[in-house]
């Protein structure tokens, strides 16, 4: 059963951006996560009207099929007055926002998702993924042409494929249903948070077992502490059986909380660029987009020539690397045949240029000059000497050890 005080919601503008445009909704049966794009005040209005829109979905439904077929009709409602909006005020125009929502029926929930917001589920210590990005790396992912390691990094991992948006009356949303149980922490999330923060650090997060605001509140903080370069915001609810409705204020956050003071800015003179305003330039940038078809192609072949470029830059990686290798294998080699010892054949003594070691069957040592002077005429003593080889410093150093070998003064 989920109690008052069992949910949480928080949203920060980050380090980076000067708005937020992100909105979140933790209330009795709701919960929502909109992440606005659309430039400086377009995605607050996106975001604001598309959880102003859903609201009205928290109260109990007699079925799950209920629920689904409601929020597939409030979010198909929430694109008509994002429209609507763009009709009146043309300024707006391009904006939109992603929409991830749940709503509670008895022991399921009813999961609604379009953009790249996520939807995790936390249970018996697992983190798991429940939404899917609707996003161009998502696809290269699916397609196994990048890794997913590989997707957090990627240039182009902002595009959006899918986005509830002024340009489509009839959104492609992705609704299922899903059994919860006792024990269950869900966490809706938008990229602010889940683009910075691995899911390794979230799930230790969430394993901790603290209430969830003050989860929530690490979660942020752990955003901030990676640099936050997005507006973050988190909801998360704890599931303790069968769902009722419970009284209490729901909790608005982000741009859905004021709605009444999203201003549209006017016209005003481009500003100065270049390096002296780089962070202001970036803050004022939407985050998201959501591309023509043209596009798209133009992304796809752009990953080509980045695929053909890192495989180059790999071959070229290891080609120097292999250089560096023989050059240094080389370089070793000929150290060693400035080194020599004195040593023994079967039957006489026998200079080597080289170190008494070897690679594999391949010996650093080679015969220099065998010599006159045989074992047999040697003393127990420097027979044993030689057997076991006597290093010298130098060529010279070497001959003399023969030389006084050949003297019997060794």
């Amino acid at each position: 059963m989920v109690f008052e005080g069992s949910s949480a919601a928080i949203s920060h503008t980050g380090k980076v951006r000067s708005n937020n445009q992100d909105s979140g909704y933790a209330g009795s049966n709701l919960f929502v996560v909109a992440d606005g794009m659309g430039g400086h005040a377009g995605g607050d209005v996106a975001s604001s009207l598309a959880v102003s829109r859903l609201q009205s979905l928290d109260h109990p439904f007699e079925s799950t099929a209920d629920a689904e077929h409601s929020l597939q009709d409030a979010i198909t409602d929430a694109a008509a007055d994002l429209i609507d909006m763009v009709a009146a005020r043309p300024e707006l125009a391009g904006m939109g926002t992603t929409v991830s929502a749940l709503i509670m029926v008895d022991d399921y929930a009813v999961i609604a998702h379009i953009g790249d917001s996520r939807i995790y589920l936390y249970r018996d210590k697992t983190l798991t993924q429940i939404t899917t990005d609707h996003t161009f790396v998502q696809r290269l992912v699916e397609s196994g042409r990048i890794t997913p390691e590989e997707a957090r990094y990627h240039p182009r991992r902002s595009v959006l494929m899918r986005v509830l948006g002024d340009m489509s009356a009839d959104p492609e949303v992705d609704t299922f249903i899903m059994p919860t149980q006792p024990g269950d922490r869900w966490l809706l999330c938008s990229d602010g948070l889940s683009g910075v923060v691995d899911d390794a650090h979230t799930a230790k997060a969430l394993r901790l077992g603290a209430a969830p605001g003050r989860t929530a509140d690490n979660l942020l903080k752990q955003a901030l502490d990676n640099g936050a370069p997005d507006n973050v915001t988190i909801v998360l609810v704890d599931v303790g059986g069968q769902h009722p409705v419970f009284s209490g204020t729901p909790t608005i956050v982000g741009s859905a909380s004021h709605p009444a003071g999203i201003a549209v800015p006017t016209a005003r003179r481009p500003g100065r660029s270049g390096w002296l305003h780089p962070s202001r330039q970036a803050a004022n940038e939407p985050t998201h987009f959501e591309p023509s078809q043209g596009f798209l192609e133009e992304l796809i072949e752009e990953d080509h020539r980045r695929a053909r470029r890192r495989r180059f830059g790999w071959i070229i990686g290891l080609l120097l690397a292999l250089a560096l290798l023989v050059g240094g294998a080389f370089a070793a080699y000929s150290w060693t045949q400035t080194r020599f010892f004195v040593g023994a054949d079967d039957d006489s003594v026998v200079v080597y240029r080289g170190i008494q070691q070897s690679i594999g069957p391949f010996s650093l040592a080679t015969v220099y000059e065998d010599t006159d002077v045989l074992l047999a005429d040697l003393s127990q003593f420097e027979r044993q000497a030689i057997e076991e080889t006597i290093t010298a410093g130098s060529l010279e150093d070497a001959l003399a050890i023969v030389d006084r070998l050949r003297q019997g003064e060794a």
